[in-house]
């Protein structure tokens, strides 16, 4: 058997009915903190006692979208509505896609919603995109190989 192995450059997001084209997705990570408890009368070491999981924003970027979108729409009424109005969390799912356009591993973010929109520096020496970037929290992500249909999700719930 021989395996092929994905390419990070190769992936999209959907967001509600819409598949969106971004540069870079980062942030999809999980990590167990570690609380050091010292037990009275014992010098030789220090309890190390796991805590909850947490997770990074998930940073999307892609060159600015003058048109406007369902995810900019919802961005603005979030961030914008500065909570006079419930914020609607939303599950996002980013796909990795192999070389014929399928997708090969599946990653679903639950209950995002946006907690920051910037827009990178404009320059008048420079030639570059714009870039917009839009963070996400979320509660947890879950993963799915869709090559088997095996889902990852309850490794990392919280």
């Amino acid at each position: 058997m021989v395996n092929t192995y994905p390419v990070s450059f190769y992936f999209s997001l959907s967001f509600g009915k819409e598949s969106i084209a971004f540069q870079e997705v980062s942030g999809f990570s999980k990590e167990t903190g570690i609380e050091e408890v010292t037990s009275g009368g014992e010098n030789r070491f220090k309890y190390r006692l796991p805590v909850p999981t947490g997770s990074q924003n998930l940073v999307l970027k892609r060159a600015l979208n003058v048109e406007g979108s369902e995810l900019i729409d919802w961005c603005k009424a979030s961030i914008d509505g500065s909570l006079s109005t419930a914020i609607a969390p939303r599950n996002v799912m980013l796909s990795l896609l192999d070389a014929g356009g399928s997708a090969c591993v599946l990653w679903t973010f639950n209950n995002a919603y946006p907690v920051k929109y910037s827009v990178s520096e404009l320059k008048s020496q420079e030639s570059g995109l714009v870039i917009e970037s839009i963070e996400l929290a979320y509660t947890y992500f879950e993963i799915q190989n869709t090559e088997d249909d095996t889902m990852f999700g309850n490794l990392f719930d919280q």
